[in-house]
């Protein structure tokens, strides 16, 4: 019998999940990507001749969702910890260690040592007023800055929790969900009685580092836009040990070689299961067309080109802009009204899909930049700043959010990039705001001061900046619901899916569950038309 057939638009890991996903169920599939590349913001490139994680360097271990699908697509084996040193942070006239015991930077000792050298005494007394100020209990759409602010004071918001954030969520706390970023935090709240409790409770339960650190937040360079939030605390990041226990210190992974190896592996897998994976093709609408002959084509896909593919689904799974463009596209090609409708003027009304896809209903990208430096450096061997720096609020000295330390965090990088060779990542677009234009000079000089080490362009071997562009910060407030309204309506159009970080969550292991759900619905739906 011929098989049914889905077109998958994007080949991001959305996409590639959903199409591995729908080739194993028995469908012929394609998937048009407009770039000339796979994987989406799990990128590469090669600096001064060492292959490079362009986007996301890590993910989140928790459930374990991530590193089992690695070890489907064989690489299991290739599965690594980064290095156990905690990042530090920068503050206007010194830096230091992150503290330990920490959630989202919110601390769960607000009067311990290392949370008072970086709050200093007034800002540590306010933060431990937490403990007896009276219980509000949070209404159910809050923001975190609100919520830190009126619990621990702005010094803890500011010096503590917007780093963090900024750097995981590529966005200000006063504008995140709490309920996005820290599930389970505002019930921990109501049953101890204050936000430092809560913290210390949900570090009880997930476990420590082995340095009592709550596995820490380690610069998250591009997090959302990158696809993974490299800290693993901001979306419930811990792996699990035997006996329902998080591993110490397990809230992140990496791949030896990187993590576009997934990628690879990914793309090679499609292919050996008959995914026809098509590069450089852009994707204009998509239609659905009436048919009264069963089992015919009932989706139209138009390219660039005006060349039309048929099919009997259709996965969205492009970037929130391209996806949303094309939802609209589909909103548009409705059917035409009947002539009751007509006189009944219910024709006139804009459809849900159309309704949900407008573009001023949705917030603007967020744009990331990353700066990569190889650094002939052998002073950096020491580690200065462990695996990496945030950068405090009211830092004003560097424009740069955060830097990792990446031959120090991972060690594979260090034996790839050889004695004394140094790869150094610096993230731009604090807060959710577009950073500036980024030079060399500007790069250099502000891993200089973050890594408080003297660098100079004799010792630079190689330089480069990636822009991520088109990524919606997922944990902002009231976005969740705008997720769940447009996937209703999605679910209004059969043979309609979408998927992608923007609707799972910020995160791989979002992103492969979400996909691979939305494969198999699509795919019991098309069986059973």
């Amino acid at each position: 019998m011929q098989k049914k057939s889905v077109v998958v638009v994007g080949a991001g890991i959305g996409g590639l999940v959903a199409a591995r996903q729908l080739a194993r169920d028995g469908f012929a599939v394609t998937v048009l990507e407009a770039g000339d590349t796979a994987g989406g913001c799990v990128a590469t490139h090669t600096v001064a001749g060492i292959h490079l994680d362009s986007g996301a360097e890590s993910f989140a271990t928790r459930g374990g969702t991530v590193a089992a699908f690695l070890a489907e697509l064989g690489l299991g084996q290739s599965v690594v910890s980064p290095d156990a040193r905690g990042a530090w942070l920068q503050l206007p006239n010194a830096a230091a260690p992150l503290p330990k015991n920490t959630l989202l930077g919110i601390p769960g000792v607000p009067l311990a040592t290392d949370v008072r050298v970086i709050l200093g005494w007034r800002g540590a007394i306010r933060a431990q007023l937490d403990r007896v100020l009276p219980f509000v209990r949070v209404r159910k759409e809050a923001d975190l800055g609100d919520l830190v602010r009126r619990r621990m004071g702005r010094a803890v918001l500011d010096r503590l929790v917007a780093p963090v954030v900024s750097g995981v969520h590529s966005a200000h706390p006063d504008l995140v969900d709490v309920h996005a970023v820290a599930p389970g935090l505002t019930t921990a709240m109501t049953n101890q009685g204050s936000l430092s409790g809560a913290v210390m409770s949900i570090i009880a339960r997930r476990g420590q580092a082995p340095d009592g650190r709550t596995p820490a937040g380690d610069e998250a360079s591009g997090a959302t836009t990158s696809g993974e939030n490299t800290n693993g605390l901001a979306r419930n990041g811990d792996g699990d040990a035997p006996g329902g226990r998080p591993a110490p210190g397990s809230a992140v992974g990496g791949v030896d070689g990187g993590m576009y190896r997934l990628v690879e592996a990914l793309v090679a897998d499609c292919e050996r299961l008959g995914v026809n994976l098509q590069f450089g093709v852009g994707v204009e609408s998509v239609r659905r067309v009436a048919s009264e002959t069963p089992g015919s084509a009932e989706w139209m896909t138009v390219l660039a080109d005006e060349t039309v593919l048929g099919s009997h689904g259709v996965v969205v799974a492009a970037g929130f802009r391209a996806a949303l463009a094309l939802l609209r596209t589909v909103a548009d090609s409705g059917p035409a009204p009947t002539v009751d409708e007509k006189l009944s003027g219910a024709a006139s009304l804009e459809s849900d899909l159309a309704r949900q896809t407008r573009a001023e209903s949705w917030p603007g990208s967020s744009v990331v930049t990353l700066a990569t430096l190889v650094l002939d450096a052998p002073e950096l061997d020491a580690a200065p700043r462990g695996t990496g720096v945030l950068v405090a609020e009211d830092v004003t000295a560097v424009p740069a959010k955060a830097l990792t330390h990446a031959t120090v965090k991972w060690p594979w990088l260090a034996r790839d990039a050889g004695p004394g060779r140094h790869v150094v990542r610096l993230s731009y677009g604090r807060g959710g705001q577009t950073p500036p234009a980024i030079t060399l000079e500007q790069a250099l000089r502000d891993a200089a001061l973050l890594l408080d080490t003297e660098l100079t362009q004799g010792q630079v071997r190689g330089f480069a900046l990636t822009d991520w562009r088109d990524s919606l910060a997922f944990a902002t407030t009231g976005h969740r619901a705008r997720v769940d309204a447009l996937v209703e309506a999605v679910h209004g159009h059969p043979g309609l899916e979408v998927c992608g970080a923007w609707v799972s969550g910020t995160g791989l292991a979002y992103v492969i569950d979400g996909a691979g759900v939305k494969a198999r619905a699509l795919a019991q739906q098309l069986a059973s038309a």
